[in-house]
């Protein structure tokens, strides 16, 4: 496989697993650098394990993403490590999922501090970092659920998800003249959490999946970490605040 990150160090939240795995393994396989980033030692070490199976190098810390502290150690401890990040993908999300009645205020606070909280202020730790190696890519995960026709069930999940927009939008206007580029990515990913939702309501997976023009869940390596790889790459240096859609044609941002 050609090696189009060599060189390149690349911070993934919520490595442990689903996406951030995939992420993570694909990154790595195209030569970068890796530091793992979730809340279970023992899942970041199995991916760690996976990826130098196959020569790849990693740096494994665990933390919670909802806590400053714990995010100004990590990126101090990637830079003593590997002298800078080039590429970060802000994954980490706990999802309120649930009509607004039934979401409490701590499952609606827990979804905005692990997820826009947390990329906000990773976003402005690596900013100077990034801007020092001549730029760098910022990878925000939101969703379709933000353009729902009908939010019923998912509206605390999409207002925490298009905050996640707002601030690409934002850093890509800020940052763009210091070379940093920040895209939304939104997947639909055959995640350990998609695949117990699929098994559970079988019924409303299949018509999830008969409106996906390409009739499947993308892989999340294979499909999700393979296209972001590709969006690191110097023919899309031009390529800033949007939102791309990795989710088989299903949902329209336009």
């Amino acid at each position: 496989m050609e090696k189009s990150l060599a060189g390149k160090i690349a911070l993934i939240t919520g490595a442990g697993q689903g996406v951030g795995r995939g992420i993570a393994l694909a990154m790595a396989r195209a030569g970068a650098s890796i530091i793992l980033f979730g809340r279970t030692q023992s899942k970041l070490d199995a991916v760690a394990g996976e990826i130098a199976a196959f020569g790849g190098d990693t740096l494994v810390i665990a933390g919670d993403v909802g806590d400053a502290a714990s995010l100004d150690t990590l990126v101090a401890a990637a830079c003593t490590r590997f002298g800078g990040i080039d590429i970060l993908v802000n994954n980490a999300q706990q999802v309120p999922n649930g009509k607004l009645a039934d979401v409490s205020d701590e499952a609606f606070l827990a979804g905005f501090m692990s997820g826009p909280m947390a990329a906000f202020r990773l976003m402005k730790l690596t900013a100077p970092v990034m801007a020092a190696r001549g730029g760098g890519v910022v990878f925000n995960l939101t969703s379709s659920a933000t353009i729902r026709w009908d939010m019923t069930g998912y509206g605390a999940y999409a207002a925490v998800k298009q905050a996640m927009r707002s601030l690409t939008r934002a850093a890509a206007a800020e940052w763009g003249a210091s070379g940093i580029r920040v895209l939304s990515i939104a997947p639909h990913a055959l995640s350990e959490g998609m695949r117990g939702w699929m098994e559970r309501n079988p019924e409303e997976a299949a018509e999830f999946l008969r409106v996906i023009p390409l009739g499947r869940v993308g892989d999340c390596e294979g499909d999700i970490g393979a296209a972001l790889v590709a969006l690191c790459a110097p023919g899309l240096a031009y390529l800033t605040g949007a939102t791309i859609p990795l989710d088989g044609g299903q949902a329209n941002f336009d």
